[in-house]
Formats: structure tokens, C-alpha cells, sequence
């Protein structure tokens, strides 16, 4: 045994043994963590808008920063009211107009608002979408429609995060359930069970409890994280819980559990790194969320790393004198015929899963992948979705894109518009150059004194005082002076100018007057709020294609060019619905394949150093990137669309965890087939491996199914579904294709192996000899001083201080 290696093996044991000897600190540390928990957990901010995670590069992103710092959105929600007459339908509206906080309430006659005895209102309310008062307006609104057929719409509030955090409370029951049959059936001991499972628990108290770092996390993240971070990790806890039961064979408890954790540390820390680097692959991505949910996984499994090391020491010498009088036989059994399967088929099925791939890799391009939620069926709707579907079903959906032009040039707006609403794409569109004020004249209108004095029943003198006021106000003397009845204003401004001179007392009016004025003033004002910012309008354009589609993308650059046509030099911007979907399919262009590459990459090299060898690494990676083709090649064949993000995620996790299962079987493998012929390694190497496959493989199928099956979420439902049929894909191929892979290619593994040379220098001396440093060899005489050594012999000392442990040479015996 090399020097380096005792050094290493030295630092384990003092390692672990301070681990276990402190374990009530540990202990109480997890204590006071818990009940920190408790409150950190609400300090974290959950994000629900995906379209918060694009670059910041992208069109969408660009136009929405735009939006939230140049314009007021007000709280908006589409009320639907079904079985009720047309007479019934405008009572309600005046009833909705009368609550206190509704600003608008848009309802007519027409086939939008009333169809199959449903009306369909339109509210908008007083305040910010992110005012709190909009939640409040927006329940007293429901509350005066009690007692009807009522189905609300709306993006205000956080429904969706609370509905989603419900269902995955669900989830996680039944996971549990399911992860505590797999333990107790895949245990040789009832009482490593509990074990598990509070290892397990105070990851998830140490993760949940440390996400108030991050600051803020996306729903998708928050929502999974403790579901996969158990079918991720699981694996860890279990094989130091098998490390300490071999240990335990030959040693007590407390000498079990150290010599187990100071070879467990190296041994979990090497597994995880794979899965960790699958992680990393989706931080490389242009879509931020890939970031956000590596960085949380990423934790997650640091936080499982340390429980196991830290805590699960302390549980097993806890529960380890109830785990020797539990024990009982192994319910999982021998699969013999796997391995005499695998060696009477390794020249058939290689060639056979070769075209499979092939056929996988070609037809997964074609995987019918929707950038949002439109064309995606959840496996169950909340009530929010029913809402939203009911409405409809019943009328027209709205597609609204905004438009973002330099402020200033109301004829150029008007222009745009116009050109646009001779599109058979558009609908109908609105901005300050076509929305109506008073008696057909539009809010950016110019009008003269006389224009206006007729508009607004004043006297003609009157008039002319007021504009030559509003010029003298804005230093626009000229216009004095050459002549003010043919001076012009818009329409908006200067019935806000009146206003204000009415407010101040310059200006006195009759009442009906000042009652019409001040009616306009509002609607004008809440106007402007919407369509006029300090450096750019915005304009409302309402499409009459759906949110996706390429002839919705290929729109979107129309109207782009039809801007850029009146505004050459300024900046545009543009966003909506359709600008985020569009923005998602420009960055998974990109992101695929960075995803795709980065991931073989990190796992390629891990795998180069574990093995020693680069044909090894190849071959398990095709197996794991095989059935990666294959899983999103289902799709292709079902017409299931599928939302992009699931295979972001779902082929990181693939490639980083469910590697794992390949490389127990490829490691198992390459130990047997030197003491022992190639067929029987195979069979000892399948049932060696099973139980750790089938343990992490069920749960990781489990959990994903059960996400796939149990949410609405569309984003999550994919990745649900894809990680649930790709890791069962990952079990079939590494248990019945891989071992024939192992025996056909175990020359290209041996022809290609490698190791680090290791500089070592012989020494011979007799007499007094002082040694210092890492040495290997044989010594006959007396020894004084400190040691750190592993010796094969006979040792007879006096130890003065430390320790003496016996352990198993490197043929398995004990000395």
C-alpha cells in the first residue's frame, strides 16, 4: 500500500472518528437547524413567471423591463357567469361596477361578452397588478356575484404557487410511502429503515432551510427539488448503510461505523459526482431556470452528502443494537438468468441496440416540443385551468402582444396602427392615437381653439384664452404671437390642462360641465397610465392567431418590420404571451445542445478517472445517452407535445444520475472477471447489482410518475412524465444490454486503460535510521515515535496513545 494512500486512510479514520464520537453535537445542531426552518423556509421568494428566467438579451425580456418601468399594468380578471338571461347579465354588470376598487367593466351584447347564456366581463380595477388591493377588489367582486355560475380568470395573486405547493404535498405522501416499502423490501435489517429514512428527512430540513440564501427560486424548482433530492440521493445513505453492515461482520459498532464512514466518504463522494455534473450541464443554458433549478439540486444533494456524513453516523450507533435483533432474510431476489441471458446474447443484442440508437437519435429530433402551455394536456385541471378552459370554450381567447415605440409622434403611432389592423392577423388594436375620448375625436387628436370650444360647449373666446394659457405654460410663445386660432393640442393634454386650471380656480365652468370634464379626465389619465410612458408609448395589439405557431413567430417579425419602418433610428420593443413563447424556441435552439454536449462532457471525464480508461466511459455513455434518444423519441411516435424544459432537465438528470446504475455493474464487473470466468462474473456481477439498481431505479421511477400524473403544471407534468420513462428505459438497457456491451467490449476497455505513473525511490539502510514521509516496504527492528501506518504482519507494541484497528488485507482476511 502506497504512502499517499495510508496518509489518506489515516486522515478517514481521525475524520470519521470525530464525527462519531461528536454526534451529540451533530445532533444538536440538526436541533437547532430544524426549529430555524421553521421560519427561513417563508423567507424565500418563489418566482411563478417563466418568462422572468430568459436572457436578458432577448426580445421578450428586454420589452417586459420596458414595460414594468415606463407603464402602470392594472390588476385585470375575466369573470364568466353561465345560465343566465341577457337582462340578468347587465344587472350584474352594474352590480360589478359598484364595487369599490373597479376601475372598468367591459360588457356588451355581442358574441365576446354573451353567448350560450354565459356573459363574459371584463374587469379592470384601480390599482397596480401588484397592488395587495387588487386581491381585495378582486374577492369583494366574487363575493357580489355569490349564489351564480361563476368562473374567475386572472393572474393576479399567487393561486398557481398555492395550488401547485398542495399538490405536491400529495405527491410527497405517496412517495413516501412507496420509498418506505422499497427500504423495508430491499433491508437485510426492520431497523435500518428509520435510519434511512431520518437521514433522508434532515437532508430535506437542511435544504428547505438553507433556500432563503438563494434569495429567490422558480416555482418549478421549489415545487420538485425535495422529491428528486430524495430519488437522487437516496442511493448515498444506502450504501453506508451496507458499508456499515459489512464492517459490523468483524467489528463492533463503533468500529464499524468509523471504518465504514472513512471509506464510505471517497466512495459516495465519487458517485455523486456524476450526478452533480449532469447538474452542472443545465447552468451552461441561455434560459435562466436551467441555473436556478442546477444551483437548488445541486444543493440539495450537498445538503444530502452531509447528512449522511455527519448525521447518519450518529443514527446507526443509535439504532445499531436494534438493527442486530432485526434482522431478517433478503427479499430481493437472485436474477441468475439475467447474467446467463446477457452472456448467450452478447453477440446479438449489441448490434440490435446500435440501430436502436440510431433509430432514436433521428426520430427524438422530430419530438413535437411546444414552448407553451396551449397545446398541453395535464393529466388533471385545478380549478384555475377549469376557469380558464370554461372561458374558452364559451368565447374567443385573446392574444395580446404589446408594442413599445420612442414617445412623442402620435401621427406615426396612428400610421402603424392602421397598417396593422388591415392585417388579416390582427383583430384590433389600441393605442393613444386610436382610442376614442369625446364624440369621435381620439385621446393624441390635435385640435384648434375652435375644434375644442365646439367639443366642449365653451365660448370661443374662452377657448382661445385657454390655449394661449396652455402655450404660455409650455414656453411656446411663438405661437402666441403668430396667431393662436390656428394653434393645435392634443385632445388628452389639454383637457388635462383644464382640468387642472378648473381644480386651481382659473377656470370656472357649469357643472355639467365640470361633471363631463373631470369624468374625461379620469378615463384619460388611467389611459396614459397604460399607454404613455417618460420615453416610449405602448400600443395594444390583439391577434387573431394563437400564442404559438410559426406563422405567430413569423408575425411578430412583421410587426417588428412595420415599426422599424417608422422608427429607423429609436429602439422598439415588443412582448406578450406570444414574444415568450417565441424567445423560448430561439434559446432551446441553443440550449439542447449545450445541455446535450456539456453533460457527456463533465460525466466523460469523471468516468475517464474512475475507470482509468477511455474505452469504459464510451460505452457506458451510449447505453445512458441511448436511451435518452430513445425516451424523447416516444413522443415523435404518440404526438404528445411536450414542453421544451422537460427535456433540459430530464436529460441532465438521465445522463448524471442514471449513470450511476451503469457504473455499479461496469465496476462489479471489471473486479470478477480477473478472479473468474467471464459468464460467471456476469451472473454474480447482476445479482451483486440489482438490489442497489432496483432500490434507486423504482424510486426515481416512482417519484416521477407520480409528478407526472399528480400536478397541473404543464412544465412540471412533462418532466414528471420524461424523468419517469426515462429512467425506466435506463433500467432496461443497463440490466439487459449493458452486461452484453461489457463482454463484447471488455478488449477496447483493456486496450485503452491507462494509470498515473507514481515516481517511487527505493531506499536500504541499517543501524539507527531516522524515516520521515510516506514509505512502503518491510522494517525488522525496534520502532520509537509516532506512526501512521497500515502494516501486513505481526505487530506486537505498547501503545502510549491512538489506536490499533485490525482490518481485512487485500484478500479479505482479517489480521
Amino acid at each position: 500500500m502506497s504512502g499517499e494512500k495510508q496518509n489518506k486512510e489515516s486522515f478517514m479514520l481521525r475524520l470519521a472518528t470525530f464525527i462519531v464520537d461528536k454526534r451529540n453535537l451533530f445532533f444538536l445542531l440538526v436541533i437547532i437547524g430544524t426549529i430555524f426552518t421553521l421560519f427561513s423556509r417563508n423567507w424565500v421568494e418563489v418566482e411563478n413567471d417563466l418568462s422572468t428566467y430568459l436572457p436578458s438579451t432577448s426580445v421578450t425580456r428586454q420589452g417586459l423591463d420596458v414595460m414594468e418601468e415606463q407603464f402602470t399594468t392594472f390588476g385585470m380578471a375575466d369573470f364568466m357567469v353561465s345560465n343566465l338571461s341577457l337582462e340578468d347579465a347587465w344587472r350584474l354588470k352594474t352590480r360589478l361596477s359598484e364595487v369599490e376598487g373597479v376601475q372598468k367593466v367591459e360588457f356588451d351584447n355581442t358574441p365576446e361578452h354573451y353567448a350560450d347564456a354565459s356573459a363574459l366581463y371584463s374587469i379592470t380595477f384601480c390599482y397596480d397588478e401588484k397592488d395587495d388591493r387588487c386581491l381585495d377588489a378582486l374577492a369583494a367582486a366574487e363575493e357580489s356575484l355569490s349564489g351564480w355560475d361563476l368562473y374567475v380568470s386572472t393572474e393576479l395573486g399567487n393561486a398557481k404557487g398555492e395550488i401547485i405547493d398542495a399538490e405536491v404535498s400529495v405527491i410527497m405522501v405517496y412517495v413516501a410511502v412507496i420509498v418506505l416499502v422499497v427500504l423495508v423490501l430491499t433491508s437485510q435489517t426492520y431497523a435500518e429503515v428509520p435510519v434511512l429514512v431520518l437521514t433522508f428527512v434532515i437532508a430535506m430540513i437542511l435544504n428547505l432551510g438553507s433556500n432563503f440564501l438563494l434569495g429567490k427560486i422558480s416555482f418549478v424548482s421549489n415545487s420538485v427539488t425535495s422529491i428528486l433530492q430524495l430519488a437522487l440521493s437516496l442511493d448515498y445513505a444506502v450504501i453506508f448503510c451496507n458499508r456499515f453492515k459489512e464492517e459490523h461482520q468483524n467489528l463492533p459498532i463503533r468500529g464499524a461505523v468509523i471504518a465504514a464512514l472513512s471509506k464510505a466518504i471517497t466512495e459516495i463522494g465519487a458517485s455523486s459526482l456524476t450526478t452533480i455534473g449532469g447538474l452542472v450541464a443545465m447552468m451552461f443554458m441561455q434560459f435562466k431556470l436551467g441555473p436556478d433549478m442546477a444551483i437548488c439540486l445541486i444543493k440539495a444533494i450537498l445538503c444530502a452528502l452531509l447528512s449522511v456524513f455527519v448525521v447518519m453516523p450518529g443514527l446507526l450507533m443509535l439504532f445499531g443494537p436494534l438493527m442486530d435483533k432485526t434482522e431478517h432474510r433478503s427479499f430481493i431476489p437472485k436474477i441468475p438468468f439475467v447474467g446467463k441471458f446477457a452472456y448467450g446474447t452478447r453477440f446479438l443484442l449489441p448490434p440490435l441496440f446500435l440501430v436502436l440508437v440510431l433509430l432514436g437519435m433521428h426520430f427524438s429530433k422530430g419530438c413535437p416540443y411546444v414552448y407553451g402551455y396551449g397545446s398541453i394536456e395535464t393529466p388533471k385541471l385545478n380549478q384555475v385551468q377549469i376557469a380558464a378552459q370554461m372561458i374558452e370554450d364559451t368565447f374567443t381567447t385573446k392574444n395580446v402582444v404589446a408594442l413599445m415605440v420612442p414617445t412623442g409622434d402620435y401621427e406615426k403611432e396612428r400610421m402603424i396602427l392602421d397598417e396593422l389592423e388591415e392585417r388579416p392577423e390582427v383583430d384590433h388594436t389600441m393605442g393613444l392615437s386610436n382610442v376614442e375620448a369625446m364624440d369621435g375625436y381620439m385621446l393624441a387628436d390635435r385640435l384648434t381653439p375652435r375644434q375644442f370650444s365646439e367639443l366642449a360647449d365653451l365660448d370661443y373666446e374662452l377657448a382661445l384664452g385657454i390655449f394661449t394659457a396652455y402655450a404660455v405654460d409650455h414656453e411656446e410663445y411663438g405661437q402666441v404671437v403668430g396667431g393662436i386660432s390656428n394653434y393645435s393640442v392634443p385632445l388628452m393634454d389639454m383637457l388635462l390642462f383644464v382640468c387642472d386650471k378648473l381644480d386651481a380656480g382659473y377656470v370656472t365652468l357649469e357643472k355639467d360641465q365640470m361633471d363631463s370634464l373631470h369624468d374625461a379626465r379620469e378615463q384619460i389619465q388611467n389611459a396614459k397610465l397604460q399607454l404613455q410612458g417618460t420615453e416610449y408609448d405602448r400600443m395594444l395589439i390583439f391577434l387573431n392567431l394563437p400564442e404559438g405557431g410559426e406563422e405567430t413567430y413569423a408575425f411578430l417579425d412583421t410587426i417588428q418590420g412595420i415599426a422599424r419602418r417608422h422608427y429607423p433610428e429609436g429602439n422598439i420593443y415588443i412582448a406578450g404571451n406570444s414574444t415568450t413563447e417565441y424567445d423560448f424556441k430561439l434559446a432551446f435552439s441553443t440550449d439542447n445542445t449545450v445541455v446535450s454536449v456539456v453533460s457527456i462532457l463533465i460525466v466523460l471525464v469523471v468516468l475517464l478517472f474512475t475507470f482509468k480508461s477511455a474505452g469504459m466511459p464510451v460505452l457506458l455513455i451510449i447505453v445512458i445517452q441511448g436511451s435518452i434518444w430513445i425516451n424523447f423519441s416516444i413522443p415523435a411516435f404518440t404526438g404528445t407535445p411536450l414542453f421544451f424544459l422537460s427535456y433540459l432537465v430530464v436529460s441532465s438528470i438521465q445522463m448524471g444520475a442514471n449513470i450511476d446504475y451503469a457504473i455499479v455493474i461496469a465496476s462489479r464487473y471489471m473486479e470478477l472477471k480477473n478472479t473468474m470466468d467471464h459468464k460467471k462474473a456476469i451472473i454474480e456481477t447482476m445479482n451483486f447489482a440489482f438490489p442497489t439498481i432496483i432500490t434507486s431505479g423504482s424510486i426515481l421511477t416512482v417519484a416521477g410518475l407520480l409528478i407526472g400524473q399528480m400536478t397541473s403544471e404543464a412544465a412540471i407534468v412533462g418532466i414528471g412524465q420524461s424523468l419517469g420513462r426515462g429512467t425506466i428505459l435506463s433500467i432496461l438497457l443497463v440490466m439487459f444490454v449493458l452486461p452484453q456491451i461489457l463482454l463484447l467490449g471488455g478488449t477496447v476497455v483493456e486496450k485503452t486503460s491507462f494509470s498515473v505513473p507514481n515516481a517511487i525511490r527505493r531506499h536500504s539502510a541499517s543501524g539507527r535510521v531516522r524515516v520521515d514521509g510516506l514509505v512502503r516496504g518491510e522494517i525488522s527492528g525496534t520502532i520509537s515515535g509516532s506512526i501512521h501506518a497500515i502494516v501486513d504482519g505481526d505487530v506486537n507494541l505498547n501503545l502510549i496513545s491512538g489506536s490499533v484497528l485490525e482490518e481485512e488485507d487485500d484478500e479479505g482476511k482479517t489480521n
